[in-house]
């Protein structure tokens, strides 16, 4: 049987694969295994645990905030309802409002029919897969139903967002003064509290795709499609755009002549900046194998190391809290900076690197230039048996024969999908024609495996 949890939470199309009768049972299944870590609190709830819940503005998210609330107090948890907001401010409001877990109700970049649950342990922390697994578990075990005053109650927090967006601004150094800026809010979760945080910072902001209706998230706009983005920018001869997916927890950005900034670039501009203040502890930055080879070469010239983790920012949360290091990210905008957030925070990600251009003065595609990006080209590949890939001889022999034509001028990476029978092979090489070749000639032994 697969397993509920994936890379990220719970996902599904909702009301379909993802129900409200799952979301409820998912809810009290939580209660029975993150309450009754830190249920021994003595208020006004009595041992009631606290658990935030928010969401993006999917209109599938209404339904699914409705039944995981029912789920909650059924089990005895009072619900703290933080309305639309981005899955980082649901990690730092479980923590800023004490509560013993919390709930965010999106599916991120995907289209709008998508939904998902995902889950923070208290202080605003990724489960574990162990814990994943036993609340899975849960889900099948009698759960007693509390009565009475014990049966769970749900509260409004009024102060969410000025209490996410005051925390925004005590982890930004300097003023944004005299920056244009467009900003995509993909019309998801940082419409509203991407613009504010921008404006509070001190910039211009000219807002695009900030007008959600519960359908239109993802439809054409935010990180995901950069290209209206990269004409606005243009058209209102900005000093920078940047762009958001639905639940803002990445950032990707576009310089004054229009050109993306993807995060390899923007990593490498953050990591130079904290080199410079002596924030970027042991001169460490964590990546993804996904990054391109220009990334680590820039960081050698700049003699800051990368540590490489499989893809998922599960896996640089992992590296980051083991090695206790400053920064790491995804090519996909997806970074994480410890010191003031337990996860990606796209907003956060956009007001350092616009700080970073206002206090250097310099353009964005300036900074950005540090990395020389090598072409790339990936090939998806379906396969009959993924696992099986690896250990075929032939596969193997192709690579090495790659990794010879290479020779250090560029590298070869393949994959197995997390979700598919598919296989991915990436190539970066020199040329845009050395890599399309080698990749075609490795996915053509790789298919016939």
């Amino acid at each position: 049987m697969a397993r509920l949890f994936g890379t990220d939470g719970v996902r599904g199309l909702a009301n379909a694969q993802l129900t409200a009768e799952l979301a409820l049972r998912l809810a009290s299944a939580a209660v029975s295994v993150l309450g009754a870590q830190q249920n021994s609190r003595d208020d006004a709830s009595g041992l009631r645990p606290r658990v935030v819940v928010g969401r993006d503005p999917r209109a599938s998210g209404e339904l699914l905030e409705a039944a995981l609330c029912a789920g909650l107090a059924a089990a005895g948890a009072d619900a703290i309802r933080v309305g639309v907001v981005p899955t980082p401010a649901v990690a730092f409001l479980t923590a800023d409002y004490g509560a013993d877990f919390g709930v965010m109700i999106s599916a991120s970049h995907n289209p709008m029919p998508d939904n998902g649950i995902k889950f923070f342990a208290a202080g605003g922390h990724k489960l574990a897969d162990h814990v994943e697994d036993a609340i899975e578990a849960a889900m099948g075990a009698p759960n007693p139903r509390p009565t009475g005053a014990g049966v769970g109650r749900l509260h409004d927090a009024p102060d969410a967002e000025e209490r996410y967006l005051r925390h925004l601004a005590a982890s930004v150094d300097g003023s944004l003064e005299g920056l244009t800026m467009v900003v995509d809010g993909a019309n998801g979760a940082a419409s509203t509290i991407g613009p504010n945080a921008y404006e509070a910072a001190g910039a211009t902001v000219i807002a695009i795709h900030c007008r959600p209706d519960g359908v239109n998230i993802n439809d054409g706009c935010g990180s995901t499609h950069l290209d209206v983005l990269q004409a606005a920018v243009l058209e209102h001869g900005a000093d920078l755009g940047l762009a958001h997916d639905g639940d803002a927890d990445r950032c990707l950005a576009v310089d004054s002549t229009g050109a993306v900034v993807d995060g390899d670039m923007i990593m490498a501009i953050l990591a130079l900046d904290m080199h410079e203040r002596g924030e970027l502890t042991d001169d460490v930055l964590v990546a993804t194998v996904m990054s391109n080879l220009g990334l680590h070469l820039a960081m050698r010239e700049a003699g800051i190391d990368v540590k490489v983790t499989g893809v998922g920012d599960r896996y640089v949360l992992e590296e980051l809290r083991k090695g206790g290091y400053a920064l790491g990210g995804e090519q996909s905008g997806h970074i994480v900076i410890p010191a003031a957030g337990t996860t990606g925070d796209g907003v956060l990600t956009g007001l350092r690197l616009a700080a970073r251009v206002a206090s250097t003065g310099k353009r964005l595609a300036d900074l950005a230039g540090v990395v020389t990006v090598l072409p790339q080209e990936l090939i998806n590949v379906p396969v009959s048996d993924k696992h099986a890939v690896a250990l075929a001889e032939t596969v193997r022999q192709a690579v090495s024969i790659a990794e010879r034509e290479l020779d250090g001028s560029g590298r070869i990476l393949l994959r197995p999908s997390g979700t598919e029978q598919l296989v991915r092979v990436m190539v970066e090489a020199g040329t845009h024609e050395d890599a399309r070749d080698i990749a075609a000639r490795v996915a053509a032994v790789v298919a016939a495996v």
